[in-house]
């Protein structure tokens, strides 16, 4: 079954050069952007031929989305409060960065937080080798392409060799403006020896009005298309959280792309309620002999939402280890496609990885499916596993919560919620963590909804 490439009314060159025109760009960054203009052009929107029967863009409606061509720093963004808890804050509203501070112990060490204009007049060093050649993006994924050809803002965070920092990074993006949309790339890298936390929160910019829009006629379409771009030097540690709550008129398209060196650990911790569509993309590339990768991500849709999760695991150094958990709740007649792939490369001896993709369906509507998959070409591995179910809550379960005392409803709900627990414990900050089992609870509705007794 083939898929043909992506129909984008805004995908063209003369967006792209205008792009790197107004950033006033290098000419080997335009060179970048012509590249993926092509490929995302040219490549099927998805050609994994396992997982094309699960690429539905059908609620997605790109012809009345005008992206942003330029964005910025908004004046006065070095004067925001930093929240508690944080070394750095960094918030992205439409298309201006609105917030940018460091605390001094950031400052102190040499981390750096910038566009990727100003890296490229001040650190171009180390940014260069991070964007030249799409190594940093997966080059067979158009939707990772459109990113590289069309970004307006890029981010660049560093840590340099041997920092640790002992409060988290976060990158909030607010987005929600009806018809307008941002695409935008994120790279992150940590020298050799350094110690960080990411959390990326992303949330509606109008909460309020967009809902209401939303519950009436349907609403005008937003988008935000971004990529998050890893790179772990040797022994570097670095854990990821990530918040996802747009709004339910909002398009999200997300990549995330991880290089993993030599002996360096990476932790994903991502749960998603928000958007009428959202895509996410994870690759992981364990290069490094001993490198790992810890990853938990959840979904939990209602109404007409479209969850479509996938990961790629690609171990390539030697004893290199991925441990992978996906999950998803679906109510009303929300969707989740689960996708996960693990790649065992020659080269990679002594590995151990496992993947995991399960989902819980509450309603009779609510449709999902679950595809892990193996590709070995070493057979002196310690582990290649997956596992995978899609069904609804373990009546044995409720069962055992009724018979101490918990009524029905109560206990459906315990049980969903524990199910993701593993994902909000993961989540950094305090707060955040608070907000994120607010959003997860709020999802539950106010009556029970109709058991799911099949799997689907």
């Amino acid at each position: 079954m083939s898929v043909p490439p992506l129909k984008l009314p805004f995908l063209d060159e003369a967006a792209a050069r205008h792009r790197s025109r107004t950033s006033d760009e290098p000419d080997w960054l335009l060179g970048e952007r012509l590249d993926a203009i092509r490929r995302a052009q040219e490549l099927p929107a998805e050609a994994n031929q396992l997982f094309t029967p699960y690429l539905d863009l059908r609620s997605a409606r790109f012809a009345e989305i005008e992206p942003y061509a330029e964005a910025g720093v908004a004046p006065g963004a070095e004067d925001a409060a930093l929240p508690p808890g944080a070394s750095v804050l960094l918030h992205v509203r439409e298309d201006a960065v609105v917030a940018r501070v460091l605390s001094p112990e950031a400052r102190n060490a040499g981390v750096i937080v910038e566009t990727f204009a100003e890296a490229l007049d001040n650190h171009a060093a180390i940014l260069r080798p991070l964007l030249e050649g799409s190594a940093s993006v997966p080059e067979t994924d158009a939707f990772a392409q459109v990113a590289r050809a069309l970004s307006t803002l890029g981010v660049f965070i560093h840590v340099p060799d041997g920092v640790s920092l002992s409060a988290p990074i976060v990158l909030r993006w607010s987005a929600g403006t009806p018809g307008r949309g941002l695409i935008n790339r994120t790279v992150v890298s940590l020298g050799a020896d350094a110690h960080a936390t990411l959390l990326e929160e992303q949330m509606d910019v109008e909460p309020e009005r967009v809902e209401a829009a939303a519950a009436g006629a349907p609403a005008t379409q937003c988008l935000w298309w971004g990529t998050v771009e890893l790179h772990l030097a040797e022994r570097a540690t670095l854990d990821v959280a990530g918040e996802q709550n747009f709004g339910k008129a909002t398009l999200a398209v997300v990549n995330r792309h991880a290089t993993v060196g030599r002996a360096a650990a990476l932790r994903w911790s991502l749960a998603s309620v928000g958007a009428q569509l959202h895509r996410s993309r994870i690759d992981n590339l364990l290069a490094g002999r001993g490198s790992s990768v810890r990853q938990v991500e959840i979904g939990f849709g209602d109404g007409n939402q479209l969850f479509d999760l996938t990961s790629y695991t690609r171990h390539i150094g030697e004893d290199t280890t991925g441990d992978l958990l996906s999950k998803g709740v679906f109510l009303d007649t929300a969707r989740g496609y689960i996708k996960g792939l693990i790649e065992i490369q020659q080269t990679a001896r002594g590995t151990d990885s496992f993947l995991g993709e399960f989902s819980m369906l509450l309603t009779r509507k609510a449709r999902s499916v679950t595809i892990p998959s193996l590709e070995i070409d070493q057979p002196d591995v310690r582990r290649a596993s997956h596992s995978s179910s899609v069904g609804p809550i373990d009546e044995t379960q409720i069962f055992y919560l009724m018979s101490r005392g918990v009524d029905r409803d109560t206990a459906r709900k315990f049980i969903v919620l524990g199910f993701l627990e593993p994902v909000v414990a993961r989540i950094p900050l305090p707060d955040a963590q608070d907000r994120l089992r607010a959003l997860l609870e709020a999802k539950w509705p106010a009556s029970a909804p109709i058991p799911n007794t099949t799997a689907a």
